[in-house]
């Protein structure tokens, strides 16, 4: 058996291939939306995809389904529940893919979402009753279970789906060996679970031992405990789950719409007709100088899930980024199907020296020099609620950044409102929101949280009062 894991960073996602040497035929598993990598590897160890299955219709990104079908021909394969407008092979209870002495054996898991599935990989050549690994989708992470609240399928309730999770993990997927490895479709950081691992595999023994969702309880307390103190969804986690379903555009033709050199001219007057201009550069270079009205969200951070967040999928996007970037950018919007970009500036940003007119600068401050600001200061705390409850500035607000528009009227217009979240980079992008608003008081905390602690300033926790 060939193993090969692929991590995507920037949205927390592991894919698959698993491969049979001799007869050199292989499957993708959950695959990213960019398959180069997946060609790539096949070609240089002469392996035939001929297999591309989902174990469920993710939320936090477009997957590479359509893309292998287009490109080499692949096999699509779903869920026995999934409803989809392409042709697919379903899976349920027992379906099997023979890849030769390598076979992989689908276990209907719904939870996460009803169609979700489990796939067992045995190498007959080592133990042909037993699985060598078993690829887990979003039903059973490292450290964690799937969340059933995402409401990815209508007229699903989040309850109905724990009690589906809750007889999918006990009546399943724990029954089988202890030494069976765990390859979960996402790691620490993915908003599809509360407290994934930031391991690659375990075994499904300790998993028994140290997933806190898979100790003994009854059903009733278990749907309470993975319903509770969820993450906040991205509103593009349902586009995402219908695209998924979609006879669509591959990547490569909705990027070919989105690659135009815009002039300087043709992105001042989009702009003025509505459209977003979101530059990716890193915080500090967006700090020192952007085009007015920018919105900033780098491609040094969590890029994709916070311009899903941020962005209006139905508006216009331009990118400003250094030259070698923008192409990058554009695919990592493609992602999270943002197909609407309609090209980026000719030059960057140095496009506008002789415009400086047309460009703003951030205001920041650091936490040694918060206290020479001369009138009244609001510390406004972008974090999430957990990480504000965990520890926070001791006074501060807290407004999740994914809330800030809804609840701009709660940030003070007068005075100084010193903006942070843990080490700056959503910060930036909430001061960058703000700045768009008009509001011309604030100021980023250069460092944030991180930068705060050191200075040995005062803190609080949400025991006490503030």
């Amino acid at each position: 058996m060939f193993l090969q894991r692929y991590y995507l960073e920037c949205l927390s996602h592991a894919s698959y291939m698993v491969a049979d040497e001799k007869t050199k035929i292989a499957a993708v598993i959950d695959p990213r939306r960019d398959i180069d990598i997946y060609i790539e590897d096949a070609l240089q160890h002469g392996f035939e995809i001929k297999h591309v299955i989902l174990t469920h219709f993710h939320a936090d990104f477009i997957a590479g389904h359509i893309e292998l079908r287009d490109r080499i021909g692949s096999q699509i394969y779903l869920g026995a529940h999934a409803n989809a407008e392409f042709h697919f092979e379903p899976l349920d209870d027992d379906s099997v893919i023979e890849l030769g002495s390598v076979q992989l054996k689908a276990i209907e898991t719904p939870g996460h979402t009803p169609e979700g599935i489990t796939l067992q990989a045995f190498d007959k050549t080592l133990d042909p009753k037993s699985p060598y690994a078993i690829f887990t989708g979003d039903t059973l992470f490292l450290g964690d279970v799937g969340r059933p609240d995402l409401l990815a399928s209508v007229g699903v309730t989040a309850n109905e789906l724990g009690e589906m999770l809750y007889d999918s993990l006990h009546n399943k997927i724990l029954k089988l060996p202890d030494e069976t490895l765990v390859y979960p479709a996402h790691g620490a950081g993915s908003m599809c679970g509360k407290a994934l691992s930031e391991e690659a595999v375990s075994t499904l023994g300790d998993q028994k031992l140290y997933n806190y969702a898979l100790q003994p309880m009854t059903r009733e307390a278990f749907i309470e405990m993975v319903t509770a103190d969820q993450p906040e969804a991205p509103a593009y986690f349902g586009y995402n789950a219908s695209l998924n379903r979609q006879e669509r555009l591959t990547l490569k033709e909705s990027m070919s719409k989105s690659m135009k050199a815009l002039d300087l001219n043709e992105v001042l007057t989009l702009q003025k007709s509505g459209a977003q201009i979101i530059d990716v550069r890193v915080m500090t270079e967006f700090s020192r100088a952007h085009i007015q009205n920018a919105i900033s969200i780098g491609l040094d951070g969590r890029f994709a899930t916070w311009a899903g967040t941020v962005l209006d999928k139905n508006t216009s996007v331009i990118i400003v980024a250094e030259p070698d970037l923008a192409e990058e950018a554009i695919m990592r919007l493609g992602r999270i199907g943002f197909h609407n970009v309609k090209g980026y500036l000719k030059g960057g940003m140095e496009s506008l020296k002789e415009n400086i007119d047309l460009t703003s600068r951030i205001q920041q401050v650091s936490a040694t020099t918060v206290d020479e600001l001369e009138g009244p200061i609001t510390i406004l705390d972008i974090r999430s609620k957990n990480e504000w409850e965990s520890s926070h500035i001791e006074g501060s607000i807290n407004i999740p950044l994914n809330n800030l528009m809804d609840q701009i009227s709660e940030v003070p217009e007068s005075g100084h409102v010193i903006v942070h979240c843990q080490g700056g980079y959503r910060s930036m992008i909430a001061v960058s929101l703000l700045e768009k608003e008009g509001r011309n008081n604030i100021f980023n905390l250069i460092g944030g949280y991180q930068a705060w602690i050191t200075t040995k300033k005062s803190t609080t926790t949400s025991t006490d009062k503030v």
